[in-house]
């Protein structure tokens, strides 16, 4: 080599190393070879992006954190690479599919910041899924970490569009109880669209990445040792970044910023990819990366339950209402019912206790409502400071399991500070040794809680069906809203609704106030898309007289476990047809969101040439609502399916596997 020549190549390596062009790599594939995530380090900040099928699904994003004991995101020195296989199945009671395998190749890659502290970066890519967090071992001789700011992001391509819902302002709402994950969705929006209040979206965020596919992020393995994140606004250069809850929460009471004990990790970050909707809608990364915390006390029952609050409101929390409600619960074969807010007032300890009774003897079981309160919010409903504190909630969980009650619904929570999450996690643990099974309402998002906690049944955190009752705007918007949760809200976690409405008004006589715009059979299918394990199906004593008797049927027969769940068409916000199997029948559920009716020609390979039971609608002139059948029908021995859905309406077919 002559000396011109090197001189040309050390300048070349020269203008590389200062530009900081030059940089360590690293990679780690999925299972299948489709999914792809790159690592890298520019002038001592680390970056990843990721591609599905060679086509960029995320641009190279930021990585790193801000600690108390030093900056992990900048002035990083790569030190170290370790690779290998994860192989497990687990078994799950109350999501999508009962039994998973786990397949994923891990990266776990080590930098040394710039006070020689470390940080390792952990990846996980199973074919479609992607989660990654900030692990740490001891640093010097401090006892835990706090971690001050992530600079967590996630940059989209250009093209992409967004589906996602806003981060309220903190402590507005009924009596000062936001945020809750209540807001509405905007569908379609482009990436420059500014959030609501200005304060970034709450979990989980789908993005529609043109003609490539999909990108679903959002977070798991939080409880006590992490506060709930949010994304916020987009911006040109970083794209969204991960924030911590708004000082103003729970009443600007409590820090912002998270601990840990050392040694200790974040909550996953997690990102699920598809060509199609395919891999959103049946995405398992949730639970596949988090493991449970104690043992379930007892073999916990999952089941459907009535409700009065939803149409009779707070003025049926009587006892007479509720004994309506216990014998309903007995003729349709419900498991529960829930007694909602003001039992306390309105019914008595010492009633509720012979309700209790009465329930058991109908072999129904109770569920109470209880007022999270404390200094958390202003709600005024009660019972009220009996969940707050331990002593406090273990004095009244031990009254309930005296008198048979097998689960609470916890409301009000106003913040996704870490000492609220602690406070979900010790309402759990400390449900779990009385026998009770939990769903919170007014709250955020789960994350990865059923197989985490196994008494851990659902939450509300979505503009849920009371909102059909308050407002007529939110009754037209309901087809709209259950054909999103499919793709974002209900895919990363069960969700409780809060009712398959079968009243066509929304009154206590069925005749009054404004109409529910959704068909019988939209609200039937609803049953089977929206996934939780414990279901509220609102149904009145008035439905039994009124509705055909085979709506009764279905909904008599309709269960909340599946063993497992196929996506089979759809479009967020528009349309969705799900297919779940408990045991040896598939039950595939249609929702039309749109005010147009809606033909489709479904693959459904389960059914291939097999009788199928088909409920279906056609339209009536002298109706508001189309006319509900149910029949017989034989699908194609190459699977397909014509089916035609009424404006707001549905469909569902059922048959052996």
């Amino acid at each position: 080599m002559n000396n011109s020549l090197r001189n040309l190549l050390a300048a070349l390596l020269l203008a590389t190393v200062s530009t900081g062009a030059f940089a360590e790599q690293n990679k780690v594939i999925s299972p299948d070879g489709r999914l792809v995530v790159n690592v890298e380090d520019h002038a001592g900040c680390l970056y990843y992006d990721v591609t599905y099928d060679g086509k960029q699904m995320m641009q190279p994003s930021l990585l790193g954190v801000v600690a108390n004991v030093g900056d992990f995101s900048q002035n990083l020195v790569y030190k170290s690479v370790d690779k290998r296989k994860v192989e497990n199945s687990y078994t799950m009671r109350s999501t999508k599919a009962s039994l998973v395998h786990y397949k994923a190749n891990e990266m776990s890659l080590t930098y040394i910041n710039d006070k020689k502290l470390p940080v390792v970066v952990k990846f996980r890519v199973s074919d479609n899924d992607i989660a990654f967090r900030y692990e740490f071992g001891e640093v010097n001789d401090r006892t835990h970490i706090l971690i001050d700011q992530e600079k967590t992001a996630f940059r989209l391509p250009s093209q992409t569009t967004t589906f996602l819902s806003p981060q309220s302002d903190p402590m507005i709402g009924w009596k000062h109880s936001k945020p809750s994950y209540e807001e509405e969705y905007t569908p379609d929006a482009p990436l420059t669209a500014k959030s609501k209040y200005g304060k970034g979206y709450t979990f989980p965020c789908l993005f529609h990445v043109g003609n490539d596919g999909w990108v679903l992020v959002s977070e798991t393995g939080t409880h006590g040792n992490y506060p709930g994140c949010r994304l916020s606004d987009y911006s040109a250069d970083k794209g969204y970044t991960v924030e911590f809850p708004m000082q103003g929460e729970c009443d600007g009471r409590g820090a912002s910023n998270a601990a840990f004990a050392l040694p200790g990790a974040t909550p996953w970050r997690t990102i699920t990819v598809g060509s199609s909707l395919k891999p959103i809608v049946e995405t398992t990364v949730s639970y596949d990366v988090v493991e449970p915390m104690y043992k379930a006390s007892e073999q916990y029952k999952p089941g459907r339950y009535t409700w009065s609050w939803l149409i009779w409101q707070d003025n049926s929390a009587n006892y007479d209402d509720q004994k309506q409600m216990v014998d309903l619960a007995a003729t349709m074969g419900y498991e529960y019912v829930l007694v909602d807010g003001l039992w306390d007032q309105q019914t008595g300890r010492e009633r509720i206790a012979e309700l209790s009774r009465y329930a058991q003897s109908k072999g129904v079981s109770l569920m109470l409502w209880y007022n999270s309160n404390g200094t958390a919010n202003e709600a005024p409903q009660t019972p009220r400071n009996c969940m707050n504190t331990v002593i406090a909630r273990k004095k009244e969980m031990r009254w309930m399991q005296s008198i048979g009650i097998k689960g609470i619904k916890v409301d009000f929570f106003g913040g996704d500070k870490q000492h609220v999450m602690q406070l979900y996690e010790d309402i759990l643990s400390d449900a779990n040794d009385y026998g009770l099974q939990v769903i919170f309402h007014g709250c955020t998002l789960p994350r990865g809680w059923e197989r985490m906690f196994p008494n851990y049944v659902s939450s509300e955190a979505v503009l849920a069906s009371e909102n059909v009752f308050f407002q007529e705007h939110h009754a037209k918007q309901e087809g709209f809203e259950l054909t999103m949760h499919p793709f974002c809200r209900n895919t990363v976690a069960a969700m409780d609704w809060g009712g398959t409405i079968m009243n066509r008004y929304m009154s206590r006589d069925n005749k009054s106030r404004h109409r529910r715009y959704t068909s019988d059979v939209f609200e039937m299918a609803a049953a089977i898309v929206n996934q939780a394990s414990i279901q509220c199906i609102a149904m009145y004593p008035n439905n039994l007289s009124e509705l055909p008797q085979h709506e009764i049927d279905f909904l008599k027969s309709v269960p909340t476990t599946w063993d497992e769940t196929r996506f089979v068409d759809g479009y967020p916000g528009k349309y969705a047809v799900v297919a779940r199997r408990h045991g040896d029948k598939w039950y595939v559920a249609a929702l039309n969101g749109t005010n147009k009716p809606l033909s489709l020609n479904l693959s459904l390979p389960m059914f291939a040439g097999k009788q199928v039971t088909y409920h279906y609608e056609t339209a009536d002139k002298k109706s508001l609502w189309p006319k509900s059948n149910v029949k017989t029908t034989k699908v194609g021995k190459d699977g397909k399916l014509k089916i035609v859905m009424q404006p707001m309406g549905g469909n569902i077919v059922l048959g052996e596997a």
